[in-house]
């Protein structure tokens, strides 16, 4: 296939396309996965710093009193608050021991007067840090350096429900940063090798499919070339005969009836192949589904090769040759289909082993049934098929020998046509031989329920 000019560029065409494609889905696949996984992380992380911040916030409700002023006892919540906020910005807070989870986590807490102004600090001290509106409860921040942070702020109620000031607690977002910069960088990575496998995938996988559509594709060709060869001989005969009796001056009765059996001839058997070919494209259009009017009916086997047998008898004889029948069931085997073609099938088969076998062989059709099958074999003690050749000898045209045609007068369509009824009656047909032994060739058909 991959020599084939026209099959080699349609694989490349569908292998890109199927890859561009695989490509957008996998873009989008990736932009989704990064989206949702990003939105995964900043949902759970904002979830953790609401969980701390309602934490203070309730643990505040209980030792706030008036607004604006806060107890001593308040560094029993936060160990390192700090209320000198100049002073707290420039003092070392590592030493400290404060709760764990605030500075684990970078973690910053601002304690706001109603008027929006810091009254303490705790956690990470971050001057650069920008004071927002006290009314806004989320906020994605940045510092001088450019780290990211993100804060929730909360109202403060004094024990009398009145308003003391805010609570704001924020995070470092580095973390969440870093991660989704690394998930992004393993999806850029991977894409390339992702889109790899995809490509070679796909030339695999475009040239199975093809495969079926390229056989298709030579057994076309061939068909056509042989059928040219085919129909070519006869007409070129008959335009011989033509021209050499035109090329007469007188043309005689006895001249004039030659010329005209010759075309006769010729003329029968081109409209044999013709008609052949009509069984081939009809029987070829039942196999692939496509409704035709063909007549099926209950075929009684047993009748059907015993009049074969009769019919085929005279030509055995002419041939010096024995036709035998052998029916080894005691029951009528019984199938499902056209009985003018079931007679084809079998015929086809007694005609070829009576022409191909020499003066005082034998010829045998043999009827049994095995399981829920009907068998049929038509053995003969002719020349034999070599093994390399049995294969080919159902295709059309397809002949043994180069001169097949000359000394039997076939078309090279019989067994092909043989083969196609069987398919259609959804049986089998295979053969066995040896050179210079026979052939046999059976015929496996369903039996009617």
């Amino acid at each position: 296939m991959n020599k084939n000019r026209l099959f080699s560029k349609t694989r490349s065409q569908l292998a890109v396309w199927f890859v561009s494609v695989m490509a957008i889905i996998l873009i989008i696949c990736e932009l989704s996965l990064d989206r949702a996984l990003s939105q995964a992380y900043k949902a759970n992380l904002d979830r953790e710093l609401t969980s701390v911040a309602n934490t203070l916030h309730n643990g505040f409700l209980t030792i706030l009193e008036r607004p604006e002023k806060l107890k001593s006892n308040a560094a029993h919540l936060l160990p390192d608050i700090c209320f000198d906020i100049d002073a707290c910005y420039e003092a070392d807070n590592s030493s400290l021991n404060p709760v764990k989870a605030i500075y684990q986590i970078e973690y910053y807490v601002r304690l706001l007067n109603p008027e929006g102004k810091p009254t303490a600090i705790a956690g990470k001290r971050i001057k650069s840090l920008p004071v927002t509106p006290n009314k806004s409860e989320w906020l994605e921040l940045v510092d001088n350096d450019g780290f990211p942070y993100r804060q929730t702020t909360l109202t403060l109620h004094t024990k009398d429900d009145r308003v003391w000031g805010y609570l704001q607690v924020g995070r470092s977002l580095r973390e969440v940063k870093k991660y989704t910069s690394t998930m992004r960088r393993v999806l850029i990575v991977g894409f390339p090798l992702i889109l790899g496998l995809i490509s070679v995938g796909a030339w695999w996988l475009v040239g199975k499919v093809m495969q079926p559509v390229y056989r298709s594709y030579r057994q076309i060709q061939q068909f056509t070339a042989d059928a040219a060869h085919e129909l070519r001989t006869p007409l070129a005969a008959i335009r011989a005969t033509v021209e050499s009796s035109l090329m007469k001056t007188n043309l005689s009765e006895t001249i004039a009836r030659n010329t005209l059996q010759t075309i006769g001839r010729q003329n029968q058997r081109l409209s044999q192949i013709v008609s052949d070919l009509m069984i081939l494209s009809r029987l070829e259009r039942q196999l692939s589904g496509v409704r035709t009017s063909v007549t099926t009916e209950s075929v009684i086997l047993n009748d059907l090769v015993s009049d074969i047998a009769e019919e085929f008898a005279a030509l055995a004889i002419s041939a010096n040759l024995e036709l035998k029948l052998q029916i080894d069931t005691s029951r009528n085997l019984t199938v499902k289909g056209n009985s003018e073609q079931l007679y084809r099938l079998i015929s086809n088969l007694v005609i070829n082993a009576i022409k191909y076998t020499s003066a005082e062989g034998k010829v045998t059709i043999i009827l049994e049934s095995e399981r829920n099958e009907a068998i049929m074999r038509v053995r003969d003690t002719g020349i034999g098929i070599a093994p390399s050749e049995q294969k080919r000898i159902f295709d059309r045209f397809y002949r043994v020998s180069s001169d097949r045609s000359r000394q039997t007068g076939g078309s090279g369509l019989g067994l092909a046509i043989a083969k196609a009824i069987a398919q259609a009656h959804e049986g089998t047909i295979e053969v066995t031989s040896e050179l210079g032994i026979g052939s046999t060739f059976k015929v496996c058909l369903p039996l009617k329920n």
